[in-house]
């Protein structure tokens, strides 16, 4: 079940921005290493380098998904966030 402001936390949520940079360096984390591989010669200090801040970034997002967000979660009392 979606809560009912879906929208304005997938635009405001740490949580998500997060989550959306670590997909990104898994996304690019296997291109790199393919095409690094053509020029130099295989480091891996960056591929090491490259899942650790993976890594850091997915562990962040935890942490920004319990982190209270007043523009997101409105007041503590229950009431839904404005929008907008």
């Amino acid at each position: 079940m979606l809560v009912h402001n879906w929208r304005a936390v997938l635009r405001r949520a740490w949580s998500v921005r997060l989550m959306a940079l670590a997909l990104l360096l898994i996304i690019v984390e296997p291109i790199y290493s393919f095409v690094a591989a053509t020029w130099v010669p295989r480091n891996i200090y960056i591929q090491l380098a490259m899942s650790a801040i993976t890594g850091l970034f997915a562990a962040a997002a935890i942490v920004a998904r319990i982190v209270f967000q007043q523009q997101i979660s409105g007041e503590l009392n229950g009431k839904p966030p404005s929008e907008g």
